[in-house]
């Protein structure tokens, strides 16, 4: 096992508050511009299930990188405790994927929300509480605390999870095909590249890049299909308080899942975009889910090297994908505090690119429009 370096003294920028992140307007201040408030105060007015909510109480709890937001609220009937409110505005989200992946996980032993009550015209979910303590939040603090072995235990039960989560039959879910992975590899030069950092790629730097995304796709879509949440990683993760079935992590933000290549979730828990760990320490939790998943029966290569080449590439992909998506989230979505996030995703990538002889070029590439010098790894 690993030591623990220091916490890094790059540090995540804290999203803004979320009532300037979600425009929330309580209704209570007599402004109706916010409809989407309008509407969950009416549906919960209904009592759905039976549940009385406060609607009072409601309060914002988060949102994402969609047109999703979360609310929370306090339930008088039939007992005093907290719940979620799931807003996913018609038109822009869809509701039913949530549904049908959270009744597929939960019926195969995770803990995701129940779903208490829906309304797919309205978009709208009420669903149980994890609480606030994301993942992130919670190996931070025991990092910064040098409690070791509860980053340790956090990290074991998510391991342990995902090895369940991939073990679950999924055969209506959608494919992880050629011509999503491809779109999203194309993220990384229109939006990293060319709108982030302003570079033009000469005619043989854009063939040189869609030869490493050929190679990437060739190696990643040979891989064993299985399960894909698709953002396994520590903001989606809740730890949860004890007593709660079954257990840690509580899994959140699943409904974009999908079934593809079986490194997917494991890179994107190990090499997370919010919180990084020495390469040493990612080896040894890879080493860890690998043999859980040959135990359990995963169709996962017998030869280790060559199955962390595989969990390399796909990481590879995935880091590119993100690049991509954060540029673009703010360019085009007006989020700021995921470009805090890039230095981390890029040395992800540089890594990879600067150990395999096949990402020369992507490597070059990344000289070229960063000055940055190729990293030091281990070669398997």
């Amino acid at each position: 096992m690993a030591d623990f370096p220091p916490a890094p003294t790059h540090r995540t920028q804290a999203a803004p508050p979320l009532e300037s992140q979600a425009g929330f307007k309580s209704p209570h201040t007599g402004d109706a511009s916010d409809a989407r408030i309008q509407a969950i105060y009416a549906w919960l007015a209904t009592a759905p299930a039976g549940l009385h909510a406060d609607a009072a109480s409601l309060q914002p709890a988060s949102s994402d990188a969609s047109f999703r937001r979360y609310f929370r609220v306090h339930l008088q009937k039939p007992r005093a405790r907290t719940l979620i409110v799931m807003d996913a505005p018609p038109g822009r989200e869809d509701i039913q994927p949530f549904l049908r992946v959270a009744a597929l996980l939960r019926a195969g032993g995770l803990c995701a929300p129940e779903v208490l009550a829906s309304n797919v015209e309205l978009g709208l979910v009420l669903l149980t509480d994890f609480g606030s303590t994301t993942y992130l939040k919670a190996l931070q603090a025991a990092r910064a605390e040098g409690d070791l072995p509860q980053c340790q235990e956090l990290m074991r039960d998510a391991l342990s999870a995902l090895v369940r989560l991939q073990g679950i039959d999924a055969p209506d879910l959608p494919l992880y095909d050629a011509s999503r992975l491809r779109a999203e590899l194309e993220l990384f030069p229109q939006w990293y590249l060319a709108r982030h950092m302003g570079a033009e790629l000469s005619l043989a730097e854009r063939n040189a890049l869609q030869g490493v995304f050929g190679t990437l796709l060739a190696n990643n879509l040979a891989q064993p299909c299985v399960l894909v949440h698709r953002d396994y990683h520590s903001r989606n993760l809740m730890a949860l308080e004890a007593g709660q079935e079954p257990g840690n992590p509580g899994v959140l933000d699943f409904q974009d899942a999908v079934r593809g290549p079986i490194t997917y979730d494991l890179a994107s828990l190990l090499r997370d975009a919010y919180i990084s760990w020495p390469e040493e320490q990612q080896l040894d939790w890879a080493i860890r889910w690998w043999e859980q998943a040959r135990k359990t029966g995963l169709p996962v290569d017998t030869d280790f090297s060559l199955f962390y080449r595989d969990f390399e590439w796909m990481g590879l992909q995935r880091h590119l994908k993100v690049l991509g998506i954060f540029a673009r989230l703010f360019y085009r979505d007006g989020k700021a505090n995921y470009l805090a996030e890039l230095p981390t995703v890029l040395s992800y990538a540089r890594a990879v690119a600067a150990r395999y002889r096949e990402f020369a070029p992507l490597l070059r590439l990344f000289d070229r429009v960063q000055g940055l010098a190729a990293q030091t790894a281990y070669t398997f």
